[in-house]
């Protein structure tokens, strides 16, 4: 039997085995426009659209949504503000920000994946609706690929026996990465000086405000890559969004930045791949690689490339991930040294980084 509909829902036929959608906006237009999108796609089953946070939590309370469509501005609460509580009442449900608030590069899109939205788009309008069709359809495609779990592994934070204390820590992430990183980076202590470096799947656009988050989140500052910015304790660097990090040692025993242009075997800029190969040149032993949740496969030739020079790699577990596919590809080629969550995964630069 099928549970009645939620306040402000209308109810739509269910296609068994299909992902499920939830949309969630006050304008009943767009309701329809983004469910038109949708309905012709048999792996997709929009089950449910409310107009409102109060109507998507009665909704998630007696039937389940695979992925829910977000507005930002609604009636009551807001769309970024309901994210825990919509997280929390979707149970593993993924959620992507459907608003004209959140345009590429803007602080609202960067908050919100902060907050846990697995991804971000903007509104369709009549002129781009083929273009917002395509690009909705390759999010959903994203995320339904990602819904098998794995059972969750031990997150015992420890560092293998044998692997060195970091001098550098790089991080690579791509879709749900933002999120993840904030959860990796609240437990570092201020008194932290290894430096990170980070490559996040990005416009850069986005960057500013990208890097004003971090800086909140790990209580440190946090740096746009320039070229030839020196690597200093402390502190966080991320990619510009068109360009890859790499590193060239310094005579003193320092490190400096280079950016790179050139296309990445990933095809993405900028790429992990890179970034990773470099530290493995000049770090060695003495980096940490970490890959994070994301599409893709970026990283993993880096990843190998760094653990032959003798550095540690680390991958977000399944259960934790948004989308498997970068540490899926670390973890099914051997590469990994500890799988682990990412909270569990600050914990073990903790005790691996200030032992």
């Amino acid at each position: 039997m099928v549970p009645p509909a939620a306040p402000g829902a209308f109810p739509l036929a269910r296609r068994g085995g299909a992902t499920r959608i939830l949309i969630v906006d006050d304008s009943a237009v767009a309701r329809a426009l983004i469910a038109r999108q949708i309905e012709p796609h048999a792996r997709f089953a929009v089950v449910g659209a409310v107009s409102h946070v109060d109507a998507a939590l009665a909704f998630l309370a007696s039937d389940r949504a695979d992925i829910i469509l977000l507005d930002v501005a609604m009636p009551g609460m807001d769309g970024i503000t309901a994210l825990p509580s919509l997280l929390a009442a979707g149970q593993g449900a993924r959620i992507i920000i459907v608003s004209s608030s959140t345009p590429t590069g803007g602080a609202a899109a960067v908050q919100a994946l902060a907050h846990g939205a697995a991804d971000t788009l903007v509104k369709p309008r009549p002129q781009g609706l083929s273009d917002f069709a395509q690009a909705l359809l390759h999010k959903l495609d994203a995320l339904a690929l990602s819904d098998e779990r794995a059972a969750p592994l031990p997150s015992v934070p420890l560092l293998p026996i044998g692997h060195a204390r970091p001098e550098i820590i790089a991080i690579g992430a791509s879709t749900g990465g933002i999120h993840a990183l904030a959860q990796l980076l609240a437990p570092l202590p201020a008194t932290m000086t290894v430096p990170i470096v980070v490559t996040q799947h990005l416009p850069a656009s986005f960057m500013p405000f990208f890097a004003a988050q971090l800086t909140a989140v790990a209580r440190r500052p946090c740096d746009v890559a320039e070229d030839r910015m020196r690597v200093r304790p402390g502190r966080i660097i991320v990619a510009p969004g068109d360009a890859h990090i790499t590193f060239i040692p310094l005579a003193d025993g320092g490190a400096a930045i280079r950016l790179r242009h050139d296309r990445a075997s990933s095809g993405c800029l900028p790429s992990v791949d890179p970034m990773f190969a470099s530290i493995a040149e000049v770090w060695g032993t003495r980096a940490w690689g970490i890959v994070l949740t994301g599409m893709g496969r970026d990283g993993m030739e880096g990843a190998r490339v760094l653990k032959a020079a003798g550095g540690t790699i680390i991958a977000q577990d399944r259960e934790s991930s948004v989308v498997w596919g970068m540490p899926g590809a670390i973890v099914s080629n051997d590469l990994a040294d500890i799988v682990l969550p990412p909270g569990a995964i600050g914990t073990m630069i903790i005790t691996g980084a200030m032992a």
